[in-house]
């Protein structure tokens, strides 16, 4: 006799990220060994003192390192995808069911900071991943070409 499934909808269910994520996938490896906790200190001036509280810098370049992985360039793509995966949600510590933040507040966040800050952060996250192991070589390049926009300001 053919089955047939029938989804009924659960009034409470019990559900942990970590437990779905597997042990050997790349985001949870590198959630173990990137401690970030560097970039409250590093970026603190950067930040007001008074209003809402913004969107965190560890957060906020975990998603830029989830953007450059997945080679999203659009940081609405980003958070479309990223909210899609949860392997993605559980390396900036974001629950299955919590909303990640808008593409614009990550726009406004990217601005908040000098190029020597990204930088900073690159070398330091370069360095934390080539100590345990997940970048092999000896070379890193980066590739890159100006670029005569055409635009009018």
């Amino acid at each position: 006799m053919q089955g047939k499934k029938h989804h009924q909808p659960k009034l409470f269910t019990t559900f942990q990220l970590a437990d779905r994520v597997p042990m050997n996938s790349f985001y949870r490896r590198l959630k173990d060994i990137l401690d970030l906790q560097f970039l409250y200190k590093e970026t603190r001036k950067y930040y007001g003192f008074c209003g809402q509280k913004s969107l965190g810098s560890v957060v906020f370049f975990k998603l830029c390192l989830i953007g450059y992985l997945e080679k999203s360039i659009s940081d609405r793509k980003l958070v479309e995808h990223s909210s899609m995966r949860q392997d993605i949600l559980y390396f900036p510590d974001y629950d299955i069911d919590e909303e990640l933040p808008w593409h614009s507040t990550i726009s406004r966040t990217r601005q908040l900071f000098p190029e020597e800050v990204f930088e900073s952060v690159f070398e330091r996250v370069l360095s934390l991943c080539v100590a345990k192991g997940m970048v092999s070589g000896h070379t890193q390049a980066v590739d890159s070409a100006p670029v005569k926009a055409n635009a009018y300001g």
